[in-house]
């Protein structure tokens, strides 16, 4: 009986990852300019385009645009489609709505990826607190993701945090993954467990982590595009993706346009 061997994880070199992060600060801008033009009224098409329009005038290429036959540059996902949103000229942003933006980017050879949510207008005092809850779930796994740990150490650092706010349904079956030359690797990293499990992290290692959180049951349904995903029963979802890498001072945020300083200091990160 032979045992199984874990995948391999790409370990990249410091000049590597310097490559990365000029990706990733691709895309975090490339998210806030994206930030700046949600609004009712604008169709998720119209902000596709503005995502390629930027990371192309920029020197980048869209990861997502033809991935497996996808056809925009980012996801769009609103309310209840909790992530891979395709962009459409017929789906307008109303008023109250929250909206997904997941992008990634290719400079050089390299990958970038990461997510927002963000209420279009005025929203509800709920939905923000769903943002609220899923961004510092995010913040709570990435600072877990320090060189020595375990993999789902960051898996259980981003549960802990939203069973610690309330009843919310955590998003099974999707979660984080390894990145770097591709947009998708090993390992899959998921967004609940039980700590002290999965590969140790090294020095150099990179991974994409992704909470997805419902405001009502952890349940979903893929449409028949065979990309949307949705909650069944209705209610809105919040995702929050940065990529990062294992350094010797701890977890650097790549995609976060200050490397994940401010969050850090809050959470008391040294």
């Amino acid at each position: 009986m032979f045992k199984r061997r874990r995948p391999a994880i790409q370990v990249k070199t410091p000049e590597q990852i310097e490559k990365m992060r000029a990706a990733g600060l691709l895309v975090g801008r490339t998210l806030e300019v994206l930030r700046d033009a949600v609004k009712p009224g604008i169709s998720t098409k119209d902000l596709d385009e503005v995502a390629e329009r930027h990371i192309r005038d920029n020197g980048g290429v869209p990861s997502f645009l033809g991935y497996h036959g996808f056809t925009g540059t980012i996801c769009a996902s609103i309310n209840e489609e909790i992530v891979h949103g395709i962009p459409r000229p017929d789906k307008i942003l109303q008023d109250g709505d929250i909206i997904s933006l997941d992008c990634g980017a290719i400079v050089d050879g390299w990958h970038g990826d990461a997510a927002i949510t963000v209420p279009v207008g005025e929203t509800t005092a709920e939905r923000r607190r769903l943002l609220e809850v899923t961004e510092a779930s995010l913040w709570h796994g990435l600072a877990a993701g320090r060189a020595g740990a375990r993999l789902t150490d960051m898996s259980h650092a981003i549960e802990s945090h939203i069973r610690s706010q309330g009843s919310y349904g955590i998003v099974e079956g999707y979660g984080g993954h390894g990145i770097g030359t591709e947009m998708h690797m090993d390992p899959l990293i998921p967004n609940h467990g039980a700590p002290g499990h999965g590969p140790v992290l090294e020095v150099g290692m990179c991974f994409a982590v992704e909470p997805m959180v419902n405001l009502g049951t952890k349940e979903t349904l893929e449409l028949e595009d065979g990309w949307t995903v949705i909650t069944t029963d209705g209610r809105s979802s919040a995702h929050f993706e940065h990529t990062f890498a294992v350094t010797p001072d701890g977890p650097r945020v790549l995609t976060a346009l200050d490397e994940g300083r401010e969050w850090f200091a809050r959470l008391e990160v040294g």
